[in-house]
């Protein structure tokens, strides 16, 4: 997967919004501070980078300066190959900063700014923090003290916190009122939290008890706006933690659950190009790799419908599109739901056997390599599942080893007590091979069919086929009993990647 790590690194080019005045001008005064190259620093997609590069007189002095208007967002400054004190750079980006050697550890009460009242809140809000932190570090130390046993004494502590975040975000409403283009405020609206009602009760008593859940999913991002680019760059990259937390707890983890959801984050995203192909490369990462089985098909959906069609050639290259091609293509061989394709390779004893000539209720393919480590781990566990639920779940394994030499697999087979089928991957019947069949780009894979040959898991560890198996066959059973069946479900036709789709929205650019 060493193809996909360019993800984490690549620097998207950002426009810059007009303002009043054009270009930037920042100018530090930082008294103590000599001759010295001064960097100023920003950060995006986890990586912190360089914008501009200044050098401080015998005085202190020093300006970063440029034609262009800086893209908003947070930004700060580089020391000794160290950062050091933050400023928020908004609509204007012609103002003066003042400040001590010693502000630069403790800035906090010690940084002046002139000609700027977006910076002016922002470390007025710091030092409004600091002071309602000293307040409640009484209430913190009782609340954490295990050998305190006055529950009243710890209640009243905690009320008194609450009080005190309550005060903390009153202050910060302030600002977002009365200050409501700055970034300051455009930051700390994105903190603000999401009051859910109550349900409404029904005509006959009863409430809907999906009505919070489907309300908070509905008004999740009311304060914090998906097409403000300035939001992609900051510290805690608040920007990608929003858009996790609401595709990975909001909603179940299936396939097509999560490409509706992320339908609606992109047309929020859309309206802006800067915001519209960070949240695409954002989700491309996230499901090049994804954290929950089955959630590749998300990848190969997004590659389909906003790479495939044309919608982010704005600004990926042809070098970019031809990785996601690929890992599509890759993927596409073994979606789960779709019919594993049958393999006929030579056994330890030279003779041909066919994974379709199982009759198994449940088939393991097994995907190893004798010399691999992590497979000499796995192998056992594997063989343990075997020999307890062969007959007790009705499974049969087809390992395939990866290995040409048909001793080193012999040998394995011995070793390991591996009495199931196993086959040497590179010695098929078939005009294709096992890599050209399954997605398998590492050692130990394993695949789980059913029956019918469908691929029911995939990349799951040994140590969980049990549970999966049994878990899987309680939910077969509630669904043959439910009068309403639904149809089953088919998985993403991998045959559409070579075609545009029939209707490509419009983004908005040009």
């Amino acid at each position: 997967m060493k193809k996909l790590l360019f993800f984490f690194t690549l620097v998207i080019p950002f426009c810059i919004a007009a303002q009043t005045k054009p270009g930037y001008s920042i100018d530090f005064k930082i008294n103590g501070l000599k001759d010295t190259t001064v960097y100023l620093g920003y950060y995006f997609a986890e990586q912190a980078y360089v914008r501009d590069t200044a050098r401080s007189n015998s005085k202190g002095e020093f300006s970063f300066n440029g034609k262009r208007a800086l893209p908003e967002g947070p930004y700060f400054l580089i020391l000794n190959r160290t950062p050091s004190i933050e400023i928020m750079v908004g609509t204007n980006q012609h103002f003066g900063v003042e400040l001590d050697t010693a502000a630069l550890r403790k800035p906090v009460g010690n940084v002046r700014f002139k000609n700027d009242i977006d910076n002016t809140l922002y470390y007025e809000n710091l030092a409004h923090n600091a002071e309602l932190s000293k307040k409640a570090e009484p209430h913190v130390k009782i609340v954490k003290d295990s050998t305190l046993t006055d529950e009243a004494k710890k209640k009243e502590a905690r009320e008194a916190l609450k009080k005190i975040g309550e005060e903390a975000q009153r202050y910060q409403d302030k600002i977002i009122q009365e200050h409501p283009n700055t970034m300051t405020a455009r930051l700390f609206k994105t903190t603000k939290q999401v009051n859910v009602p109550d349900p409404p009760t029904r005509a006959d008593g009863s409430i809907d008890s999906l009505f919070q859940l489907k309300y908070y999913r509905e008004h999740y991002f009311d304060y914090f706006d998906l097409a403000d680019d300035a939001l992609t760059r900051t510290r805690e990259q608040i920007y990608k933690n929003k858009v996790n937390e609401y595709l990975d707890k909001l909603y179940t983890q299936h396939p097509d659950t999560i490409t509706q959801a992320i339908t609606k984050l992109v047309a929020k995203a859309k309206r802006n190009p800067e915001t519209y192909k960070f949240m695409l490369w954002l989700l491309t990462s996230k499901y090049a790799t994804p954290e929950y089985m089955g959630m590749d098909e998300v990848f190969v959906w997004l590659y389909y419908t906003y790479y495939v069609s044309g919608e982010m050639d704005y600004w990926a290259n042809d070098k970019y599109k031809k990785s996601l091609k690929d890992l599509a293509e890759g993927y596409c061989k073994s979606l789960i739901g779709k019919t594993g394709p049958n393999l006929m390779m030579q056994d330890e004893n030279f003779q041909p056997r066919s994974l379709y000539d199982i009759k198994a209720k449940y088939t393991v393919i097994y995907i190893y390599d004798p010399g691999c480590p992590s497979c000499k781990k796995e192998t056992p566990v594997l063989v343990n599942f075997y020999n307890k639920n062969k007959l007790k779940l009705n499974v049969e394994v087809f390992a395939v080893s990866i290995d040409t030499s048909m001793a080193d697999m012999r040998k394995y087979i011995k070793d390991m007590g591996m009495k199931w089928i196993n086959v040497n991957g590179p010695r098929t019947y078939l005009k294709v091979t096992y890599r050209d069949q399954y997605d398998a780009p590492s050692t130990p894979t394993i695949y789980l069919l059913d029956s019918n040959h469908k691929i029911i898991a995939k990349k799951l560890p040994a140590a969980k086929l049990e549970d999966f198996i049994i878990n899987y066959e309680k939910m077969m059973k509630r669904l043959a009993a439910n009068p309403k069946k639904q149809p089953e479900r088919v998985p993403f036709d991998c045959g559409k990647l070579n075609e545009k789709p029939p209707v490509t929205p419009k983004t908005g650019t040009k």
